[in-house]
């Protein structure tokens, strides 16, 4: 209040009153109401920072608690193998398309063979597949995952894939190896915050002792994380807006159990008239278990038969909190839901509950988790894309295969695949391939499509219903009503010789 009003006020409150309610109502429609300090906002504050500097303090700590998480919670690993399942699952097959079926026939052969632990791990414990799961596991844990290419023998060709965590980044780092550059959290950027080298942690053989960094160029780098920010340089756990809930969740049902197995325990407390007879401060007259310690109470734990003797005048105040049982099953629900929607997931995934689902939510559901998924897929996506261009321009080196145009214009088309995933089963089969077929035939899907919706190459799909249909002929079946619901309508006539 300012000297004018404390002077009007001096001569009519009620003017005074007057001026001070309808400042504080052009105040209310002139600001929002998340932006006000007011007594409901009164302990949330915030301030603008760039990611990094928002990210940098609580990106080691939040990492550590993720893989607590990870290690101890069963609501954490329910998140985490749901994005393995639907994101790589049983992995996805290559489709090569240089234009000659040939070549592409002899770039999958050697892709599969690739593919192997001994071939593309450098330490030879992993097969692709297995990396990709893992690689997905740590970018919702610890945020991100560095995979680095390695160009040694020992393999089909001279190019194998290391796996390495964030925690090897080397933060102590600060001095770029290229002019105009600068270093943060252990990766070198250039003026236009682009990475262009990492420094690695390197430690001796006895995994003690620290030794000088090595430095990486980034073309040989792939640093798998989602970039929220345009400020943001580095990972932070996917899981970070769920991880409290989580462990809200855990807490609630630790304590939950507690209570149900010590109302399961049938104890009886026996209390006498006159003290035992004894030496000591405490006394020493106790019998058996009870020796010694007729006032210390030393057993504190209930044990199921438990039975244990009172001190005169003591009595059992028994403390019986209600209700968490009964409200046990609501809470975990509402909580799991909480936890999916931070997530992007439906409940049903996470808790694998299935009995409020009917088809048609099941599949809404469902359609609702594949977008979720779907953002993390093209990131992986691209990651296998980069990691496959290497190894067909290894196989070209090593000469597994002869090109003889491929350092020319054509280098892209030689390039050029497809991957095509593991299917996931149908919810219901026989809705389903209605649905199809219904897509099928008004032109909403391809053939192509279909095929690869289940996990197939439409053209090998279309050579084993020809082998299979011929095979049938020559068997005198006709498999045409067996696949397709319709004999093969054939000229008899003209079979005859």
């Amino acid at each position: 209040m300012n000297w004018l009003d404390q002077m009007i006020g001096f001569i009519s409150p009620k003017a005074e009153y007057e001026r001070e309610a309808y400042r504080k109502a052009l105040k209310e429609q002139r600001s929002y109401d998340a932006a006000d300090y007011g007594r409901l906002n009164a302990n949330w504050r915030a301030s603008i920072e760039s990611a990094e500097m928002t990210d940098r303090y609580g990106r080691d700590t939040i990492r550590a608690r993720a893989r607590d998480m990870e290690r101890n919670s069963d609501i954490m690993n329910s998140v985490i193998r749901a994005y393995k399942r639907n994101i790589f699952g049983k992995g996805y097959r290559l489709r090569a398309s240089t234009g000659e079926e040939e070549l592409n026939q002899k770039i999958e052969h050697y892709w599969r063979i690739w593919c192997k632990k001994q071939n593309c791990d450098v330490t030879g414990t992993q097969s692709f597949n297995a990396m990709m799961r893992m690689a997905i596991q740590r970018k919702k844990v610890d945020g991100g995952i560095l995979i680095l290419k390695r160009y040694t023998g020992g393999g089909l060709v001279p190019f194998k894939l290391q796996a390495l965590e964030v925690d090897e980044l080397d933060l102590t780092s600060v001095a770029p190896r290229h002019q105009g550059n600068k270093v943060a959290g252990g990766i070198e950027y250039d003026p236009y915050n682009k990475p262009v080298g990492y420094w690695i942690r390197q430690y001796s053989i006895d995994g003690m002792d620290a030794v000088e960094p090595t430095y990486i160029e980034a073309k040989d780098v792939i640093f798998f994380y989602t970039k929220n920010r345009p400020s943001q340089i580095r990972e932070i756990s996917d899981m970070t807006p769920t991880m409290i809930r989580i462990r809200d969740v855990n807490e609630f049902m630790r304590a939950v159990s507690v209570k149900e197995r010590i109302l399961a325990c049938l104890s009886a407390f026996i209390k006498r008239a006159l003290p035992q007879s004894g030496i000591g401060r405490y006394g020493g007259g106790g019998t058996g278990a009870n020796a010694g310690t007729d006032e210390r109470y030393q057993g504190k734990t209930l044990t199921p038969g438990m039975i244990q003797y009172l001190n005169p005048g003591d009595e059992v105040q028994v403390v019986n909190p209600s209700g968490q049982a009964t409200d046990a099953t609501a809470y975990m629900k509402q909580e799991i839901r909480l936890v999916g929607a931070g997530q992007g997931l439906s409940y049903e995934t996470i808790s694998r509950d299935m009995s409020e689902s009917n088809y048609s939510s099941a599949r809404q559901g469902m359609i609702e988790d594949d977008l979720t998924y779907e953002e993390d897929k093209e990131q992986l996506l691209e990651i296998m894309d980069e990691i496959y261009e290497s190894f067909v321009i290894s196989l070209v080196l090593a000469g597994k295969v002869s090109i003889s145009d491929f350092w020319g214009e054509k280098k892209e088309v030689y390039l050029s695949h497809s991957w095509i995933q593991a299917p996931k089963r149908w919810i219901d089969p026989l809705k389903e391939a209605n649905a199809n077929r219904t897509a099928l035939n008004t032109g909403q899907k391809t053939w192509a499509d279909m095929a690869a919706e289940n996990g197939k190459d439409w053209k090998e799909q279309v050579d084993e219903i020809a082998e299979i249909m011929e095979y049938g002929m020559k068997k005198g079946i006709d498999m045409g009503g067996v696949i397709f619901g319709q004999s093969i309508k054939t000229d008899t006539n003209e079979r005859k010789p």
